[in-house]
């Protein structure tokens, strides 16, 4: 295995080498970087233009240039990294750091999001083949997936941004709204949900009054400009996705991992009132730290209550505790709404990644910094939940029909351990190329989403470098995205060999 890594590690060096070639090569000749001041008026044209070639080195052969950043590059591996500068002066490296860590911040997040909602749905839909839940989810996800970037960048500013700013300024929702709202919502759930008739009726009803009430209450009670959580709601969800991970992974008749999983509910219900003060005014080092502590108190819990599926314990005792952290931690953002709007009354922003000279504590920095990145990750998930659903629902139903699968359940195993033991492990391997190669790709990708919202990311900084014909920072911008492409293959090709020992030998 070591002797595989090394050798796709030389590859990849390879790869990047000419890759990183050809696009300087490329760039420096797709136009003049004096243009703008050829055409200039001023008096001071010929001083400005021996300054640029100076900075840019442009009295130099093309071999040079490129040996000089090539040279800077290899820096970076004894910590001595040189990236060149632009044409105006300023360190390519510092930009890359400032552009590189708002455009991963969006792009990781728009990958995991895509990635957990995309499977689920793909399983959903393999299991409903042929449904209506099928049908509607194909429609959806082909719409999505078709749906032009910048286009659909557009609605969302103008729905989920100017429209929603105007609406929560004086927040209503009137019954024949709240009536169309729980309808619609019904119908999805009983659509997703199935069985009989009867049960279709009772699941659709049930939402449609859930959802009318919940909408009146709140507009009533003017929850939607001081909404709050509070410790109940956060333990109730957090015993429900406790019950409901244990039913999925292991049956809820291993008692030892649903004990497990609820104890590690209720020491997190002791820890949330004892953390209060700590968490009235906390830092992102704190919260880290308190994170690993939740995962270490749920491996602890689930080591001794585990038994016999003591690692089975521990696995979902440590995952029940990152949600209920996850809970606890959305309690205190939803509690600080209300402090946020009077400070940003228009809160959902549709241009750039923080609002200028805002002043707030660490949970309305926190929203804002958070409604700054909703909209483009959001539009981010959806193009690529497209992509991940379809490949995981081929992937499954081509594996639900192999004959190993066939043989589970003739061996009398239930339908949620044939899907989850057999069928999804086997799924995941088409899956993990997808995911390996998405990550880099929307990196890329981000170009588009950058800039229709405002984004100093890296597509940012690789646009403006291919307007002024400026190669270091479009190189900068191919060292982390070709990077980023190699580094996911390589990880792509070991979780092969993790899922399937076949393909060790």
């Amino acid at each position: 295995m070591t002797r595989y890594i090394l050798r796709r590690l030389a590859i990849s060096f390879g790869v990047l080498f000419v890759g990183s070639f050809l696009l300087y090569i490329m760039v420096i000749n797709s136009g003049d970087p004096l243009e703008d001041l050829r055409q200039s008026t001023a008096n001071n044209r010929d001083v400005l233009i021996d300054g640029r070639i100076e900075t840019m080195g442009l009295d130099l052969p093309w071999y040079e240039r490129y040996w000089g950043w090539l040279t800077g590059v290899a820096g970076c591996f004894y910590g001595a990294c040189d990236l060149g500068t632009d044409r105006s002066g300023t360190d390519v490296l510092s930009m890359l750091q400032q552009s590189a860590s708002a455009t991963l911040r969006l792009v990781t997040i728009a990958t995991f999001a895509a990635i957990i909602i995309g499977i689920i749905v793909g399983i959903l839909t393999a299991i409903r083949q042929y449904s209506g839940f099928d049908y509607v989810v194909t429609f959806l996800t082909f719409l999505f997936f078709s749906l032009p970037v910048f286009w659909a960048a557009v609605l969302l500013k103008e729905y989920g941004a100017i429209r929603y700013n105007d609406w929560i300024a004086d927040p209503q929702i009137s019954v024949i709204q709240a009536v169309i709202a729980g309808v619609v919502l019904g119908f999805i759930l009983q659509g997703i949900m199935g069985g009989h008739i009867k049960r279709r009726l009772f699941t659709g009803g049930a939402t449609a009054v859930f959802v009318i009430v919940a909408l009146l209450y709140f507009t009533y009670v003017g929850w939607w400009r001081s909404p709050a959580l509070g410790p109940v709601i956060v333990i109730l969800v957090s015993a429900a996705f406790a019950v409901g991970l244990t039913a999925l992974i292991t049956g809820l008749g291993n008692k030892r991992v649903l004990y497990s999983t609820l104890t590690t509910v209720g020491v997190g219900a002791i820890l949330y009132f004892a953390l209060q003060p700590i968490l009235a005014e906390p830092n992102w080092w704190l919260l880290l730290g308190l994170l690993v502590s939740a995962v270490v108190v749920g491996l602890i819990v689930g080591y001794f209550w585990g038994g016999y599926s003591r690692g089975q314990a521990m696995a979902m005792s440590a995952v029940t505790a990152v949600f209920m952290a996850a809970m606890t931690f959305t309690d205190h953002l939803v509690y600080a709404w209300g402090g946020f709007l009077e400070l940003k009354p228009r809160p959902i922003s549709t241009i750039g990644a923080s609002t200028p000279n805002f002043q707030g504590d660490f949970w309305e920095t926190t929203l804002d910094w958070g409604t700054q990145l909703l909209l483009p990750s959001i539009l981010l998930t959806l193009i690529s939940v497209a992509t991940y659903s379809r490949y995981t629902r081929s992937s499954m139903l081509e594996t639900m029909n192999q004959d190993y699968v066939r043989t589970a359940r003739s061996k009398g195993l239930s339908e949620r351990t044939v899907i989850t033991k057999h069928a999804f492990r086997n799924a995941l391997i088409p899956i993990t190329t997808i995911i390996a190669l998405d990550f880099a790709a929307l990196i890329g990708g981000a170009v588009i989403t950058e800039t229709v919202f405002g984004w100093k990311g890296m597509g940012a900084m690789f646009k403006e470098g291919l307007e002024h014909v400026d190669p270091n920072p479009v190189m900068a911008f191919f060292l982390v995205t070709g990077t980023a492409a190699v580094i996911m293959n390589l990880v792509a090709d070991l979780a092969y060999a993790s899922l399937d020992p076949r393909i060790r030998r």
